[in-house]
């Protein structure tokens, strides 16, 4: 019998972001989990420190769910493993799904995880690489290496395309997604111009 090969550690998130063409969103959401350790939470999950954790403290599957108060654009998933230092607690096999809420979640990726130790990059595209929209992404942790019980995981990250959100707000709620027109394609709308001259004795006599 074959031994599988461990699961090759992806990219540091922050040369993603140097990149300059996604943008980092879990801010913008709020956070809840199945179950926890005390101290162990949400803020070990994005305090950007490779050394803390959370820890579930329940049975499986443990659940990460992260929720947007309006349908975000996500292209990436970021998880931070370390078999190394977790070992029975380090995730075998993690489901990752979406939906507008609990109770029409949808997996659209599953992942088997071999020994990892670093970052693993979860891509959140459909068969023709399109970014997913959704109102919420749910982690669920469906078995731990050597059969453990509860699970570590040390790190979050999510990412949205810069250029869905450099305007400041999803452009499919807000544009029709007609192409804007070509200044020479405009309609006249019958305005005049009006000479400099009169224009200075209009703003003079007032």
């Amino acid at each position: 019998m074959t031994t599988p090969n461990k699961t090759p550690p992806g990219a540091d998130p922050k040369q993603l972001e140097r990149t300059g063409t996604v943008r980092e969103i879990g801010s913008q959401a709020v956070w809840s989990l199945s179950s926890c350790k005390p101290g162990f939470g949400v803020d070990q999950l994005r305090d950007d420190n490779l050394e803390t954790y959370w820890q579930s403290d329940g049975s499986q599957p443990h659940l990460v769910n992260i929720q947007f108060r309006r349908k975000t654009t996500v292209k990436t998933l970021c998880i931070y493993a370390d078999y190394k230092s977790d070992e029975s607690y380090t995730p075998s096999k993690i489901s990752v799904r979406v939906g507008n809420n609990f109770h029409n979640l949808q997996e659209i990726r599953q992942l088997e995880l071999v020994e990892p130790s670093g970052w693993i990059h979860v891509p959140l595209t459909d068969n023709h690489k399109k970014p997913t929209r959704t109102f919420m992404i749910q982690i669920a942790v469906l078995a731990n290496h050597q059969n453990g019980r509860d699970t570590h995981m040390r790190q979050i990250k999510i990412y949205t395309p810069v250029e869905e959100s450099s305007i400041g707000f999803p452009r499919q709620e807000y544009w029709n997604g007609l192409p804007f027109p070509f200044p020479g394609a405009l309609r006249d709308p019958g305005i005049k111009p009006t000479s400099l001259a009169l224009a200075d004795s209009l703003l003079l006599s007032y």
